[in-house]
């Protein structure tokens, strides 16, 4: 691992993780190129901005769970060449059912050059402490759709609420750009 990168569970305890492109359960449907373990890294300053953001939403009641951090080039590159395969289904109706592979890029829910590249961007989302149950906010992880956008038309009122509180929780923590499917960039 690079010199200021980190895995982001050591300097930040209490949140909780699932590296998607570690395993199976993500829209390529297998491991991606460069991911070796299910954990997080990031550097030592997205780790800070995200204890700033778990003790905001610690507060309400809210825990982070985290979903990818550092992203190898190798990985973005894997994402390119998975993009140009041929359609198989397997994975379409619950990660893209509304746009073809390809058009994953141009819409700008995966980017040639990701900022996860960097080490200073995580994907994540909110749950409920006492329970232990995601919040919802209309799309789940890797939903390449408007409905996973912030302010999407056609949500319920509680998963409006639950988008909402993920945006204020990071406001106070960093300065940030928020991707179209949920992704914070620092």
């Amino acid at each position: 691992m690079k010199d200021d990168f980190v895995f982001v569970d050591e300097l930040v305890p209490g949140v909780r993780w699932d590296a998607k492109y570690a395993t199976w359960d993500n829209f390529t449907g297998k491991p991606v190129d460069g991911y070796l373990a299910n954990r997080i890294a990031g550097t030592r300053a997205l780790c800070t901005a995200v204890e700033r953001a778990r003790e905001k939403a610690a507060s309400l009641g809210l825990g982070l769970l985290l979903w990818d951090g550092y992203r190898p080039q190798r990985a973005v590159d894997c994402f390119r060449r998975w993009s140009k395969q041929p359609e198989d289904g397997r994975t379409k109706l619950r990660h893209y059912p509304n746009i073809d592979r390809a058009e994953m890029f141009e819409k700008g829910y995966v980017a040639a050059k990701s900022g996860h590249s960097r080490g200073s961007t995580v994907d994540l989302t909110l749950y409920h402490l006492a329970t232990g149950e995601l919040a919802p906010m209309g799309g789940d992880h890797d939903l390449m759709d408007p409905i996973s956008h912030h302010g999407a038309k056609g949500i319920t009122p509680a998963e409006a609420r639950n988008a909402n509180t993920f945006v204020l929780s990071w406001r106070p923590a960093v300065l940030i750009g928020t991707t179209p499917s949920g992704g914070i960039t620092h």
